[in-house]
């Protein structure tokens, strides 16, 4: 004990910096029946501590059956974390909602837990007083055509059993059977003897209507028996009796799907269904080509997530969408499976304005209450202003002179009169130019169109989405219309477009070839565009036609 006691302050002195201390209570299950067992586990971070848990607030409803203790140390990013936990068998003595009172260890104390402990009839049968014993039970004989059903077999025995213990395989041909979760074990006392419990639960999911057949289900383990030792030595085997016990088989009753149901729409029998929506990042100030992820996440009570449909897709004018692969998930509870799916995809606006995102519906069973449901997301307006970093650069308002006053006439003569020196020394230039054969072209201050278009050649040959579209709205700074009006005017330039978009703004990211941009490019009329990009020719025309 000294020694367990030395390691925990080396590491409480050694871990850097301390997390925030807690004692938390947690149990195995919050839903049993009157006489069985439920483990209370009470877990401290905190090293400083080592006393016990005060049991007395326990012993006015419970009896504890065991205790023990566990000390964990995890290691994570090379800081160490010590915890203990405290593992508490309890056994309620009353029926009904049953609290479980905080508990402290040192300065700190644990939230009370509430338990449903429901009262079972005392049938006194043969199978009862035998020292192992199957029952099987289902939470419903009656239940709609691929709606839940849980089906929860118990094996108990009053004697002790080899760990070469085996349950028959679950098959029913007309239904699709999950297992919930791994086997546990408790203790439950019948005729006042205490009996070991191994539970396993399965979730049913008829596939007809009509009567479906549970098979019995059969146990089989090896008694743990007291043999001479000089008997067991000769005979070389584990001393012990093989013993097969089955269930009682069942009945369900499966009722199709009812006739109001729309018959349009996928067939959702769940307990309970939510649909929620995300936003990342908010759409509270958007502008045309920014990139929103919109998710859509529907989660049922009684459905896997298998059987969970896609739900509608955001398919509005003026709004890019380029959906990723749906997430779907299972979670495990004590009524059996919640199922969800989350579908997402990028919204990518290509216009300004108000744009009306319609509502999301999802039709569904309720079968807790035996009625059609429709659960909603409201309409959505999305405002889209426009980005300044997508417009083409425009010429420059020309300046408007006006005319000065009176009182400085004499400054407006003299300007006009040095621009008509001007003038006439700049005709007399061009006249003695006119014996010049040809000029130069005078060279370029800033990139010409034939090397953007080298530049945009070798980025779509590339396959580079990202250099090909700053390559691209440098081309279409240098054109007479804007890049949106040329697609808009050239369908296989605007279907380049969509896919150089598709992977600029996909969260899943994909290959993207570059053929076909640059073969749209060079394929628009040539009314449309400064240059034509399949001729290499950097002739000029004539400076004097004739």
């Amino acid at each position: 004990m000294s020694r367990r006691t030395t390691l925990l302050l080396l590491l409480a002195l050694t871990a850097g910096p301390a997390q925030a201390a807690s004692l938390v209570a947690s149990v195995d299950r919050s839903r049993l029946n009157s006489g069985e067992t439920v483990e209370l586990t009470v877990e401290s971070s905190d090293v400083t501590q080592f006393g016990k848990p005060d049991l007395s607030p326990l012993d006015a409803q419970f009896e504890v059956s065991g205790t023990r203790q566990i000390n964990q140390l995890t290691t994570l990013g090379g800081d160490n974390h010590a915890t203990t936990r405290w593992i508490i068998t309890l056994l309620p003595k009353e029926n009904g909602e049953v609290v479980i009172p905080p508990l402290q260890v040192g300065e700190y104390t644990t939230q009370p837990i509430t338990l449903q402990v429901m009262e079972t009839a005392s049938q006194n049968t043969s199978a009862e007083l035998a020292p192992v014993f199957v029952q099987a039970s289902l939470d419903q004989t009656t239940a709609y055509v691929q709606a839940q059903v849980l089906l929860t077999v118990r094996v108990y025995h009053s004697v002790s059993l080899y760990d070469d213990s085996s349950l028959t395989p679950l098959q029913i041909p007309d239904a699709r059977i999950e297992q919930l979760g791994e086997s546990r074990t408790y203790e439950k006392v019948i005729n006042s003897i205490r009996h070991g419990v191994i539970e396993t639960r399965y979730a049913l999911y008829p596939q007809r209507s009509g009567a479906v057949e549970i098979p019995a289900q059969t146990f089989s383990a090896t008694l743990v028996e007291s043999r001479p030792a000089q008997e067991n030595t000769l005979q070389g085997t584990k001393p012990g009796k093989l013993i097969h016990v089955s269930s009682a088989p069942m009945l369900l009753t499966v009722k199709p799907k009812p006739a109001l149901y729309p018959a349009d729409t996928p067939w959702l029998p769940a307990r309970s269904l939510t649909l929620t929506e995300s936003w990342n990042p908010e759409p509270a100030h958007v502008q045309v080509g920014d990139s929103l992820t919109r998710s859509l996440t529907v989660k049922a009570e009684g459905l896997s997530s298998a059987q969970l449909p896609a739900l509608p897709s955001t398919d509005i004018a003026g709004l890019r969408r380029y959906p990723d692969q749906p997430v779907l998930g299972n979670q495990n509870s004590d009524r059996g499976l919640v199922g969800s799916r989350e579908d997402r995809e990028a919204l990518v606006p290509n216009r300004v304005g108000t744009l009306e995102l319609p509502p999301v519906e999802v039709v569904w069973w309720n079968t807790h209450e035996d009625h059609l449901e429709r659960t909603s997301l409201p309409a959505r307006t999305l405002q889209v202003a426009n980005n300044p970093s997508l417009v083409v650069d425009t010429p420059a308002t020309p300046t408007i002179i006006t005319a000065p006053d009176d009182s400085r006439l004499w400054l407006w003569q003299l300007s006009t009169l040095l621009l008509a020196c001007t003038t006439l020394l700049g005709f007399g230039l061009w006249w003695r130019a006119r014996s010049q054969p040809a000029v130069l072209r005078a060279a370029q201050t800033g990139p010409s169109p034939r090397s953007l278009l080298d530049d945009l050649k070798r980025a779509t040959q590339a396959n580079d989405p990202q250099a090909t579209r700053q390559a691209l709205d440098a081309w279409a700074r240098q054109q007479p219309e804007t890049l949106a009006e040329m697609a808009a005017r050239f369908v296989p330039l605007s279907d380049a477009l969509d896919g150089l978009n598709g992977a600029l703004y996909s969260e899943g990211g994909h290959y993207w070839l570059g053929e076909d941009l640059w073969r749209a490019v060079k394929a628009i009329p040539i009314a449309d565009r400064e240059q034509d990009p399949t001729t290499d020719s950097t002739s000029l025309p004539p400076l004097y036609p004739k």
